[in-house]
């Protein structure tokens, strides 16, 4: 059946008017940001399509993006860097992410509806839902909007680090992203914490040349 608008019918009923579906991408990638985005949709707003991201492909992704912003009331998108996950843990990081979301909102939400994640000592009132962003509709389109702004990031690094190849596997654990990992070291966006990255780390501390690492790229940056 998909996601419907119930909680955010549910939240109306109880008063509010700029509900916000909060939701994240990149919690489990072992290189890259993890990019959170808030969505408020108008009442009884209708997104054929729209679902959990994981569930719609890359190219029916980028338009229903399109969709989701231009019809939306209001979306703001977070970032928690590499460097904040690996000092904070993935979930503070996400939390991050998450507060910086509904802070750039253009008008503020007056209630969420969060997948999964509990946010502390808010202003408004808030909802976490467990699978959320199959449930909720506003939810699932934060989850659109943040895993496209997500991709196209990684898109942007797969140009400053192309030996890694993010531009298939977007920092993601897969074989050939490990095969890359241990054949050129970890890179300035890799994830200093997790486990594939801090074995790699361990067990071969000064084993590749300083242009191959992380420290020899961390003057690039992305515009």
């Amino acid at each position: 059946m998909g996601p419907t608008d119930e909680f955010e019918l549910e939240a109306r009923r109880r008063g509010y008017r700029r509900i916000a579906g909060v939701d994240e991408a990149g919690r489990g990638p072992l290189a890259g940001p993890v990019v959170a985005a808030a969505v408020i949709l108008p009442s009884r707003c209708r997104l054929v399509g729209v679902d959990d991201s994981k569930q719609v492909s890359e190219s029916e992704r980028a338009r229903l993006y399109e969709v989701i912003v231009e019809r939306a009331r209001g979306v703001g998108v977070g970032v928690a860097t590499e460097q904040e996950v690996d000092c904070l843990n993935i979930l503070e990081a996400t939390r991050l992410a998450m507060r910086r979301a509904l802070a750039s909102l253009a008008s503020p939400a007056d209630c969420l509806l969060i997948d999964a994640v509990t946010l502390s000592d808010l202003a408004i009132p808030s909802r976490s839902i467990i699978k959320g962003d199959t449930l909720s509709l506003s939810i699932a389109a934060a989850s659109i909007v943040a895993k496209v702004t997500r991709d196209r990031m990684m898109v942007a690094y797969h140009q400053a680090y192309p030996e890694y190849n993010f531009l298939s596997h977007k920092g993601y654990g897969t074989e050939e992203h490990l095969q890359r990992l241990a054949q050129h070291g970890p890179c300035a966006i890799h994830r200093r914490t997790f486990a594939p990255v801090a074995q790699l780390l361990r067990g071969h501390e000064g084993a590749w040349p300083l242009s191959r690492t992380g420290l020899g790229k961390s003057s690039r940056t992305i515009q």
